[in-house]
């Protein structure tokens, strides 16, 4: 005979599944959140957006890649969490936008009800970092289609920003300085460099370097630094002209995206010492420096261009915020690149 549940699909372990989240994913509603008793969409009372003059709605997704495969790989589902909600809500306060609500998706294939719980239940954690509310997402079993271990994750946010207050390109100008923001480790960028790396080299997931606080697969799964409540704390002091997130592609060429055609950004390499984790990976796996520049964000997990007289009271801030912060750059008049020097 027959079933679903011959197929491979798991009714009752999905329901398990969504017992286990429902704590930590309550822990991240706002007030404007509405219930919806039948479960099938996420409601959110949108008259607060009644206490802006012209609101504009921000909206990013995005998954976190094949760092998915190292989770799996070491049995660990508490983090990856993290770094969806960092890959999407830090790209909607580089306009400035304060994130609302978020929703997910996980592709798995096999529910394991404790593993969905921790992946939820770290997005969750997440959502409550950076403000925002989880409200709603979506489960789904696909045997045959993925192994019983394997998994991915995607997720998708909507913000708003005040139109007059809008972040970006028009508000830079030569003499503004470069802000460093650190980040927690590799983020979720570069992961396909590093699985190559551990495969073709000797370096493995088990090593603990003395560099390292812990072992390379512990390092390997910091979760990512969410900037978002930190980044709408600096337009709200109005320090700041404009953001980049640091994600694929590398420092250069992301901050690049938030330059007018008429400068440059110009940054400095000696004004801060790169984790070691990325020099392990280079020499393990003899990266060049230009591969490891567009490659990986080296220590630097979003740059904020403010005006010259701004930039200590920045600083101040991030340092007031437990975020470390440095000037790392300045803008000076050139043709939109941003260069390492």
């Amino acid at each position: 005979m027959s079933t679903y549940e011959a197929a491979g699909v798991d009714i009752a372990a999905g329901e398990r599944a969504v017992e286990l989240m429902k704590s930590r994913v309550a822990r991240s509603r706002r007030p404007e959140c509405v219930e919806d008793a039948s479960g099938f969409a996420g409601l959110f009372d949108v008259s607060a957006l009644l206490k802006y003059r012209r609101p504009l709605l921000a909206t990013s997704t995005d998954g976190v890649g094949t760092k998915v495969d190292l989770a799996r790989r070491l049995g660990r589902y508490d983090t990856i969490g993290h770094d969806l909600v960092g890959m999407v809500v830090d790209d909607l306060a580089v306009c400035g936008a304060e994130p609302l609500f978020m929703t997910d998706y996980i592709a798995c294939g096999k529910v394991v009800p404790e593993r969905i719980a921790d992946l939820v239940g770290g997005i969750a954690d997440a959502c409550v970092l950076a403000g925002t509310a989880l409200v709603g997402g979506e489960t789904a079993e696909h045997p045959g289609l993925l192994e019983p271990d394997e998994f991915d994750v995607a997720g998708a946010a909507t913000g708003v920003v005040e139109a007059d207050e809008l972040l970006g390109q028009d508000r830079v100008v030569a003499g503004d300085v470069v802000l460093g923001m650190a980040s927690s480790g590799i983020h979720s960028n570069g992961y396909s460099l590093v699985r190559h790396i551990l495969r073709e080299s000797s370096l493995t997931l088990e090593d603990a370097p003395a560099e390292l606080a812990g072992t390379v697969g512990e390092e390997l799964l910091t979760p990512t630094r969410i900037y978002a409540l930190d980044c709408l704390a600096l337009a709200r002091g109005g320090l700041v002209h404009a953001f980049a997130h640091i994600t694929g592609g590398g420092l250069a060429a992301n901050l690049a995206r938030s330059l007018p055609s008429g400068v440059d950004a110009v940054l400095r390499r000696d004004s801060w010492t790169v984790p070691p984790i990325f020099q392990i990976l280079a020499s393990h796996g003899q990266v060049a420096q230009a591969d490891l520049d567009k490659t990986f964000n080296l220590g630097v997990g979003m740059a904020a261009i403010v005006p010259a007289e701004a930039a200590d009271a920045a600083l101040a801030l991030c340092a007031e915020r437990g975020l470390p912060a440095w000037v790392l750059g300045e803008i000076t008049e050139g043709s939109g690149k941003a260069v390492l020097v």
